[in-house]
């Protein structure tokens, strides 16, 4: 396999398309019903379309997908070592806080614990696993205007704990 150069920032001639958008993530998973429990079942996405035990695809809003789900290399098999590259995490956007706190009762309601909760300042984020490990974060994006910016304009994010108590107080 050839390896790529490497562009320095300053070099790249102009940046991407600012309509560029991430369309769907595609795991491996060990048993395609026990993902479909999760996905459909806990986060309340729409089955699509399912191939038997090998495939299916699950989505938000009715859209061709936005989570594929296969067994074709996977099936029965071990999430990857501690160490090892790979998928570090899935990240599915909210549109409001109503929305992400309605998300974590759900997660609650299964009995599925949290790796952890942020406040970003930009965005407030739940982070846990699917039964495969792969990590999951559930989040929303504050209003740009609220993002935390530096003195000279610059991005600001921060890492502060997350109010679980007052997100689910706002699904009501």
């Amino acid at each position: 396999m050839s390896r790529l150069p490497v562009i320095e920032p300053a070099l790249t001639p102009k940046s991407i398309d600012p309509g560029v958008r991430i369309g769907h993530v595609h795991l491996k998973v060990a048993d395609l019903d026990r993902a479909l429990a999760f996905y459909n079942g806990v986060l309340g996405f729409e089955l699509i379309q399912r191939y038997g035990s090998r495939a299916a695809f699950v989505s938000a809003g009715g859209y061709h997908h936005h989570i594929g789900l296969n067994t074709w290399e996977s099936a029965g098999g071990h999430p990857p070592a501690p160490g090892t590259t790979g998928l570090y995490h899935v990240a599915i956007l909210y549109p409001t806080r109503a929305s992400l706190a309605d998300a974590l009762r759900r997660l609650i309601a299964a009995g599925i614990e949290l790796d952890g909760a942020s406040d970003h300042g930009v965005s407030e984020a739940l982070y846990l696993r699917d039964p495969d490990q792969n990590g999951v974060e559930l989040y929303r994006d504050r209003p740009q205007e609220e993002w935390p910016r530096g003195a000279r304009g610059e991005l600001a994010m921060v890492t502060e704990p997350l109010d679980l108590r007052a997100l689910l107080a706002a699904a009501a």
